[in-house]
């Protein structure tokens, strides 16, 4: 079951409407008018479960080999659920991303900032 069509995205103080361009079988995605950002939502059965949300964002930005020229650049961030068939309920899973999401939102992103400047 897909979610609601459009979704909608801030980044940065500017939303995006994400309207749904595919669906699949356990995926959907959603996309802008621009094409430059897409949501991507999948679910993947076996051994285990895997549940991806991913988001991919490009822009135009110049080239830093020849500046009068502009390049395409693109980065992705996605959160993935990887559970066994069986032993945690969603409650549980979503108790452990509650305490994930406090522990990288917490101090205004610190962990995050940190991490995107190369601590580990």
């Amino acid at each position: 079951m897909a979610l609601s069509d459009p979704q909608s995205i801030t980044i940065s103080g500017t939303t995006s409407s994400l309207p749904r361009v595919s669906t699949g079988d356990g995926k959907s995605s959603y996309q802008s008018a621009d094409g430059l950002t897409r949501l991507t939502l999948s679910n993947a059965y076996g051994r285990r479960t895997r549940r991806v949300a991913r988001i991919d964002v490009s822009k135009l930005t110049s080239d830093p080999f020849i500046p009068s020229s502009n390049v395409l650049v693109s980065m992705s961030n996605y959160i993935v659920f990887d559970t066994p068939p069986a032993g945690f309920t969603l409650s549980e899973a979503q108790a452990v991303y509650s305490g994930f999401k406090s522990l990288f939102t917490g101090s205004s992103d610190a962990m995050i900032v940190a991490l995107l400047g190369g601590q580990s």
